[in-house]
């Protein structure tokens, strides 16, 4: 049997869905018992949402006062105490999990995996390389304890059972580091759903020209009820902001629909959208390499292209 332990990702309130999707990681794993841990001010409302999930046989709630911002320092001996009899600790391959998981494969002496895309076995995993170019098998020596992020955009939430895990409090001893504190938060808001959890995205690139005519693609957006995302060069020419990169350096995203327009596809971008169950791309340029990707391509001026889609959408409303 493998113990696992995932820690919960959430913003105090809501379960992340990363976290579903580290349990449908683990559930892969031959024997896995599943076990969620919520670390938390007050983690009543997030480890309720985490009992419920498919696969999961227990949830653990570390309620402390430390933990009512999430951050690595203070959280990483925490889950190293919480770990002690686990085989294996998982975390969400995002910018939670890759700042955590990290401290806790250095204070546990332990091999970290990162992105991990398939589990094969308790020791054997597969996770990509060389911007998604490679995909490479990395196997631990058997009784080795695995430290991982999870590459959530490899697999599908898992879905509520039917029946709740037990929620058992624990509290901990560990001695919490001083030298790190909370300031504050920055964080971008819109009325629009999530970048990386969103089932539809309208992407844009350079070919938009300017930050004017990027907005062309909201009201796209908006009918379409989809996040908004760039490329990197859309981003680094000042047309969108930087938290709606989609890429190798960005986000890695696996939407039921993406829909890219003035977008090349250089191999950074393509590596964050690989995932996506439905890829729609718009340029003029006939042999820009998204369309070796594309599962619907369309040769032509994106913007005759998005005020005639839009037309169509409402002519349907």
């Amino acid at each position: 049997m493998s113990k696992i332990l995932i820690v919960a990702e959430h913003d105090g309130a809501k379960l992340n869905p990363a976290t579903a999707k580290c349990v449908t990681c683990a559930r892969a794993i031959p024997g896995a018992d599943i076990t969620v841990a919520v670390f938390a001010a007050d983690g009543a409302a997030v480890a309720a949402q985490a009992a419920t999930l498919a696969g999961v046989a227990k949830v653990l709630r570390v309620d402390h006062a430390a933990n009512a911002q999430a951050l690595a320092a203070t959280l990483a001996p925490q889950v190293v105490q919480v770990a002690a009899g686990y085989s294996h600790v998982f975390g969400p391959s995002t910018t939670f999990g890759k700042d955590l998981m990290p401290r806790v494969a250095a204070l546990l002496d332990a091999p970290q995996l990162s992105d991990v895309m398939a589990a094969e076995g308790a020791t054997r995993f597969r996770r990509p390389m060389y911007a998604g170019n490679a995909i490479v098998t990395v196997e631990v020596p058997a009784g080795t304890r695995v430290v991982a992020t999870v590459r959530t955009a490899s697999f599908e939430a898992a879905a509520a059972g039917a029946t709740a895990a037990p929620v058992e409090g624990v509290a901990v001893t560990a001695e919490l580091p001083t030298h790190t504190r909370f300031v504050s938060v920055s964080a971008a808001r819109s009325d629009r759903p999530d970048l990386q959890t969103a089932s539809r995205v309208v992407s844009g690139g350079r070919a938009l020209g300017s930050a004017d005519n990027f907005k062309l693609l909201y009201g796209l957006a908006d009918r379409l009820g989809a996040a908004v995302g760039a490329s990197r060069a859309a981003v680094d020419a000042g047309y969108a902001p930087n938290d709606l990169q989609v890429g190798q350096t960005g986000k890695i995203i696996a939407p039921e629909l993406y829909l890219a327009f003035g977008i090349s596809g250089a191999i950074q971008h393509l590596t964050g959208i690989k995932d996506a169950r439905t890829i729609v791309a718009v340029n003029k340029d006939a042999e820009a390499p998204i369309f070796e990707i594309a599962d619907i391509g369309l040769v032509g001026d994106l913007f005759q292209i998005v005020p005639e889609i839009e037309r169509l959408i409402g002519a349907n409303d």
